[in-house]
């Protein structure tokens, strides 16, 4: 089991992506929907917003259970990204001496979470802290296993990507960069 304790500083970040909101932030999709007035069939990337905002939450057992049952893979600790978004919901899974350092750039979030944000005049910080935008699970991983565990992951049909790194807190427990 991960309790979080084995994350260390050094560890990397390691995103999967996401289907869309995954159940999270509806209240505030209803008041960007009322505020707009959006067409639910207008396009939304390859399909349509309401497609978009109602894509069934994705289920990572089947990529992860495998790592988790090696105890040699490296991975430290995993947070999946529900209520709360990435602000809220990593810190719960280490401990108060670290903070997970996320480069934004690393990914571009869906155009459902574009739509979202531009609709509802939706301030950055708050879209990370509300939703996923994008990141559906976090992996903690020792750096020296990052690219085995990212390799596996693509094998298992995944699109990882390297999103930070675990440091030494000095603040937020989350920085975005």
């Amino acid at each position: 089991m991960l309790d979080g304790s084995r994350v260390a500083e050094g560890d990397v970040l390691i995103g999967l992506p996401s289907s869309g909101p995954h159940s999270n932030g509806y209240s505030l999709i209803r008041k960007v929907l009322a505020v707009t007035g959006a067409d639910l069939n207008q396009p939304c990337g390859e399909t349509t917003l309401a497609d978009a905002l109602l894509a069934p939450t994705r289920i990572y057992v089947k990529s992860l259970l495998p790592l988790l049952r090696d105890a040699e893979s490296g991975v430290h600790g995993l947070c999946h990204i529900t209520g709360g978004g990435l602000t809220e919901n990593l810190p719960r899974v280490y401990g108060e001496d670290l903070a997970a350092e996320i480069d934004t750039t690393s990914w571009t979030p869906a155009p459902v979470f574009q739509w979202i944000r531009a609709g509802g005049n939706i301030e950055l910080r708050e879209m990370y802290r509300t939703f996923n935008n994008g990141v559906g699970m976090v992996l903690m991983v020792e750096a020296t296993k990052a690219d085995a565990v990212i390799a596996r992951l693509q094998a298992a049909g995944e699109a990882p990507w390297v999103m930070g790194r675990m440091v030494r807190r000095t603040g937020e427990g989350v920085i975005l960069l």
